[in-house]
């Protein structure tokens, strides 16, 4: 499916009509409610993070230590936590801090996976033996504790965290794009192009790659999920952003000896984690309904 170029024409009632393969995707997306569910909580979560300042209504990083550990109350609708931080308002101020480490990680890891996927599906032999078994050696190692390792090595911070968690899932871009690669580049417009006097480099990234993006967004509308869950994973453990910054992995590590006196300072970073991974995935799993034609109904 040429997503960049095809174009499909239908008659009704003896009136041209022009549909391009983005609005058919669309159409196709709008009937899944699951999809959209998840798109709109991801819009809701974009428009937080852009302009959650003027929805806090306490400083996220400053607290009232004669307050701490409230309960939820016309004044902190979510309580406080164990420095009297209103919690409300620090889940607003982590909703950018999860969603700019999830998004660039994930734009890093993409771009970094299709070069090397690229190269490797497409020029083969050596080359793909080299960057293949480098992919390898990274996926040998469960990926949460591949980025507490470099997590170790390169210091706290939200910066460390990006580089981090990108270094650590180039391999599943890599390995997509190479498969994706691998199965059209044998194709009649490839030849064409190649015949026509197309360098390697117009070939890969103007003939294949266009025709095979669709996995690869669905991948990284996922990715976007487990980027956002391994952030929350090292903030947990104290590697990821430090305090004061407000983010939810670290929120549930500095109330997690506070569970049964006060719950309350878990149990709404918990949720709002949940609710974003639920959102990417659901939205990621409608949109690769949407992209495959073999799973639409």
């Amino acid at each position: 499916m040429e997503l960049n170029r095809e174009e499909n024409v239908m008659l009704e009632g003896g009136v041209e009509k022009t549909s391009s393969p983005w609005r058919n995707i669309w159409s196709e997306l709008v009937k899944n409610k699951a999809a959209m569910v998840g798109l709109s909580i991801i819009v809701i979560l974009i428009l937080i993070a852009l302009f959650g300042k003027y929805l806090m209504p306490y400083d996220p990083n400053t607290g009232v230590l004669a307050e701490s550990l409230q309960k939820p109350s016309s004044a902190h609708i979510f309580g406080t936590d164990e420095q009297g931080r209103d919690i409300f308002s620090r889940i607003i101020d982590g909703t950018k801090i999860s969603l700019r480490v999830g998004i660039t990680a994930v734009a890093i890891a993409l771009t970094a996976g299709i070069i090397f996927g690229s190269f490797a599906g497409y020029y083969g032999g050596k080359i793909d033996m080299y960057i293949m078994r480098l992919m390898d050696i990274i996926l040998a190692f469960p990926s949460l504790l591949l980025a507490i390792a470099f997590m170790s090595a390169l210091g706290k911070g939200i910066d460390k965290a990006i580089i981090a968690i990108s270094i650590v899932t180039i391999p599943e871009y890599a390995r997509i794009v190479r498969g994706s690669i691998l199965s059209v580049k044998e194709n009649e417009y490839v030849q064409a192009a190649k015949a026509i006097g197309n360098n390697d480099m117009g070939i890969i990234f103007k003939h294949i790659l266009p025709n095979v993006m669709s996995p690869i967004i669905v991948r990284a509308t996922l990715g976007i999920s487990t980027a956002i869950l391994e952030t929350s994973a090292l903030g947990f453990l104290g590697l990821g952003i430090q305090p004061p910054q407000a983010e939810w992995g670290s929120m549930l590590g500095a109330g997690r000896g506070y569970f049964y006196n006060a719950p309350h300072i878990v149990l709404f970073p918990g949720i709002a984690i949940t609710i974003t991974v639920l959102a990417f995935n659901l939205f990621g799993d409608g949109l690769r309904d949407a992209l495959d034609p073999k799973l639409r109904k």
